[in-house]
């Protein structure tokens, strides 16, 4: 159903209990469709969710409006069960809407500033890579700033791992390597991360902020707003940690632009 009021004994409203996905799309072709839907069912088996028409997903697309959108996909489990308990027959509810897009190209040439947060992500293997809707840690750590120069926080887990930024996924070069945090135990596993790691070597691994530190090249990423290099990296207080020089033929950014449709260089 499109843009739908839920009531208010929805369990999605309620406790959080379902999923979503945003997605790109032109002119009524998605972007990274088959990463966002197996994302999706990895999420269906996680929650124990009854398995939704698939086919009327597929459909949605098309029925987006003409240029560049985004579609957004929600699933809860509906109503019903006794305070925490589901019910043992869910009735599955599903909403849907679009919304026009323009990206931010400034951030994908100049680069960005980021921060890391205070808040740090608990472990809870089980939600870890999904896009659930209980994303209540992540509107904390938001809320840690304001300045409009600061374009996103980095995010550590309770042990000091590095998961993620707010909304994006965190890619780096070290020694000549491309590596991201690992995200079996918290974070969620980005469609374009996803996509990437078919097309490019990248490392998983679990490190704190230090391996980041000794980075010589690090980037922001996610399905929607592309790539954004990072040029500055400040502490929660606003102290400069890291600058990096952002460079002129940056093969990462042009190998995830192209899964994107993205410009590649300045003027494209």
């Amino acid at each position: 159903m499109r843009d739908a009021t839920l009531p208010i004994d929805d369990r999605g409203l309620a406790y959080g209990d379902g999923l979503f996905e945003t997605v790109l799309v032109r002119d009524g072709q998605p972007l990274l469709w088959d990463y966002h839907m197996a994302r999706l069912e990895l999420g269906i088996d996680r929650l124990a969710l009854p398995r939704p028409d698939f086919d009327a997903f597929h459909a949605l697309p098309a029925q987006c409006g003409p240029g560049l959108r985004v579609l957004k996909l929600m699933l809860t489990r509906g109503s019903g069960g006794r305070g925490y308990r589901p019910p043992e027959a869910p009735d599955l509810r599903w909403r849907w809407k679009d919304s026009p897009f323009e990206p931010s190209p400034g951030r994908w040439f100049e680069g960005v500033a980021v921060r890391c947060c205070e808040l740090r992500l608990g472990i809870q293997p089980r939600l870890a890579g999904i896009k659930h809707l209980a994303r209540l840690e992540n509107v904390l750590a938001r809320q840690e700033w304001q300045d409009d120069a600061i374009a996103e926080g980095l995010l550590c887990d309770s042990q000091g791992h590095l998961v993620e930024a707010t909304a994006m996924n965190l890619v780096w070069r070290r020694a000549g390597r491309l590596e991201t945090p690992l995200l079996d135990r918290c974070g969620v596993d980005g469609t374009l991360l996803s996509a990437l790691d078919e097309i490019v070597d990248l490392d998983r691994v679990r490190v704190g902020l230090d391996t980041l530190l000794a980075a010589d090249a690090a980037w922001l990423i996610n399905s929607v707003q592309g790539v954004w290099p990072i040029r500055r990296l400040d502490d929660s207080a606003g102290n400069a940690l890291k600058q990096w020089s952002l460079e002129s033929n940056d093969t990462f950014r042009h190998a995830a632009h192209r899964q994107l449709g993205y410009p590649l260089n300045l003027g494209d």
